[in-house]
Formats: structure tokens, sequence, C-alpha cells
């Protein structure tokens, strides 16, 4: 099929988790067969920070403003078999019923934020999307499952809404040899909702703990953050880089923005990308958990400093390194971009057959 996505971004991976989410989504769908066109709001804090300009597996395009998008771009919207707009795309209510108007096949909504979206539409804040939007979206494919699926439906009036888990590119992130250069690594940007568990399981730990080292590594830190001597600062990793990242830590750990751990079933790329390269893992606690990794086997789950400090120091190697095959054997069963590709695809062509009963009633 021939598929058009206006996401975020694809070009810049910088202070966000839509590139990487799109580039291992979109390469596994390419490789099933399918065409694909991405279009990118040129914004200029991505385009000083652009590590994938050209990609190989889609035709990706940039746009100025709204009124270019809307004149250069309207025939390939129109002739698409299916018209992808993802969350916090800019003006992305005036996208989206733009889309609705001008696409002949079908239209969905790729929710990245699910958590986030559900709780701005509460606040009567439609940044980029608008609950009149939702039931002339085909099909809405979200990064987060369980109860909130249902809730789409039955209050936003979804015709269908259905999980679509962020993936792991399997041919990018594995296993390396690296030296080990911490005992605890965190890769995320900054966000105050997660500011309170890093401190808890990171920097609380890092202080009670002076011989271990540990890293945190992500752009937009606060310059008043008190960051113990033993906590190395890396402002950006890129990509590319994350598996060597990765490899060079004896465990890695995952925080959860508040809004997601309310909600539940809302994993992050970053736990699916450690675990592939073989890192163990380990993460705050929330809802449908249990359903990715199993606790105590394929990741520790912590509440506190002691949980993680216990799993720093008390676990020999063996232990750790067969936890981290058995998380890394879940990822390559069940998570990979061509897992998650093929999840698309039948998203999409349920999405195309319902439209066509509804063309023949």
């Amino acid at each position: 099929m021939k598929l058009v996505v206006l996401g975020l971004s694809l070009s810049s991976s910088w202070g966000n988790g839509h590139a990487t989410t799109y580039r291992a989504l979109l390469r596994a769908f390419a490789a099933r067969g399918h065409e694909v066109l991405f279009l990118e709001r040129d914004v200029p804090w991505y385009a000083s920070h652009r590590d994938l300009a050209a990609p190989e597996f889609c035709e990706l395009r940039l746009y100025g403003a709204l009124d270019e998008l809307k004149t250069r771009w309207a025939s390939e919207v129109e002739r698409a078999d299916a018209v992808i707009v993802g969350s916090y795309v800019p003006d992305g209510v005036e996208v989206g019923r733009w889309v609705q108007k001008t696409a002949r096949g079908v239209v969905a909504f790729y929710d990245i934020d699910t958590p986030v979206t559900l709780a701005k539409l509460a606040a009567g804040d439609h940044e980029y999307l608008h609950p009149d939007l939702i039931p002339g979206y085909h099909a809405y494919m979200s990064f987060t499952g369980g109860p909130t699926l249902e809730r789409l439906e039955r209050r936003y009036g979804s015709p269908a809404a259905r999980a679509l888990y962020c993936s792991v590119d399997a041919e990018a992130y594995r296993p390396l040899a690296e030296p080990t250069r911490w005992d605890l690594s965190y890769l995320g940007t900054y966000s105050p909702d997660r500011q309170p568990t890093l401190e808890r399981l990171l920097l609380e730990p890092a202080r009670r703990a002076p011989e271990l080292k540990f890293c945190v590594a992500g752009p937009q830190y606060p310059a008043d953050i008190d960051w113990p001597a033993n906590v190395e600062r890396l402002d950006h990793v890129g990509p590319t880089d994350h598996p060597a990242f990765y490899a060079a830590s004896r465990y890695t750990l995952n925080v959860t923005r508040a809004d997601m751990i309310e909600a539940g079933y809302s994993p992050s790329v970053r736990l699916f990308e450690a675990a592939a390269c073989g890192t163990p893992i380990i993460s705050d606690i929330w809802d449908g958990l249990e359903t990715l990794f199993e606790p105590g086997r394929e990741i520790v789950l912590a509440l506190g400093s002691e949980e993680v400090l216990r799993a720093l120091r008390d676990t020999d190697e063996g232990a750790r390194r067969t936890m981290a095959d058995r998380a890394r054997a879940r990822i390559l069963a069940e998570h990979t971009a061509a897992h998650r590709a093929a999840e698309l695809e039948a998203h999409l062509n349920e999405a195309v057959a319902a439209a066509r009963r509804l063309e023949t009633v």
C-alpha cells in the first residue's frame, strides 16, 4: 500500500522519542513491500540536530507551514491508501481536519503519547488533537493498551482503538562487547514528572554507594540539579550510539512519566532497546508491565533505592546475565519492529475493510 505519515519528526531524535519509533516501524513496514512518504514540519530545533536527513526506507519531505503542506502535498494525501497523523504534530488539529477532508483512503491517528493526550483532552487542551476528530479517524493506534482502548472507543467515539506499542529494530539494537563504564545508567530527556523517580532510583543510590558508577544521558536537564560526584552526565546520545551506551552499563534504569503510570500498559521504547541489547533493566512499577516482562526473571522492579542497591550489589554475574538473556529472548519473540509492522498492516487493513463495509450499507 501507499502510506503517508505526518509525524512529529523522523529526521531528528533530539529531545524526542518519536523519531526512533517511526524509524524502526517504517523501515520494517517498507520491508513488507509498502511505499512510505513521511511529511515533517521543518522546525529550527530539529533542523540543527538532524541525524537522519535521507532515510533509505522511505521518502522524507519537510514542509515549512500549513499552506505549503496543503498546496504541495494534497495530491499525495488524496491518493494514498492510508494516511496517518501522529501525536504532537504542530498544528495537529488543523492538520487532522485537512487530512480527514482530503484523503480518499483510510485515515488513522498514531498516538505515541496516549496518556498525555487524554490528560490534555480532559483539561480542554487541544494542542494537537480535538475530541471531534477522533470519530473521523478510522483507527486510533495507541502506545497505551489495556483499559485505555475501551475508553477511547466508549468516551471519545473511536471506531477502532488498537494498541500499537513501540518496538525495537533488532538489527540495530544487539549486544556489543564494550568495556563496562557504569553500574547503572539512565537514558532520557528531562521531564519534571520523571525527575522524582530518577532522584529516588538513581541519584539517591549514587549518594549511598559512592563506590559505584552511574550515568544520566539526555538533554534539557536544569543547571541547578545537584549531581553526585559518581554520576556522569551526557547531554545527548544519538540512536546509533544507544547499543554501545547500553553495553557499557551493568544495568539500565527505566523511568515512566506520571500520566503513563496512571494509565498503565505504556511501555517506553527504552525498555525494548535495552533488553534487545542484552542489558538488564531496573524499572519503576506500573500496571501492565508484567505482560511484557516477568518480574524477577526478566526485569527488576524497584520502589526505592533499597531494591536498586540490592540488584547492583547482591546479584552475581551469572544471575545478571541470565536475566538479560531472558529479557532479550522475550523482545525478539514479541516486540521487534517486524512484529509491530505486521500489526500496523493488520490495523490498516482492518480499517480498509470496515470502511468498505460502511460504503455498501
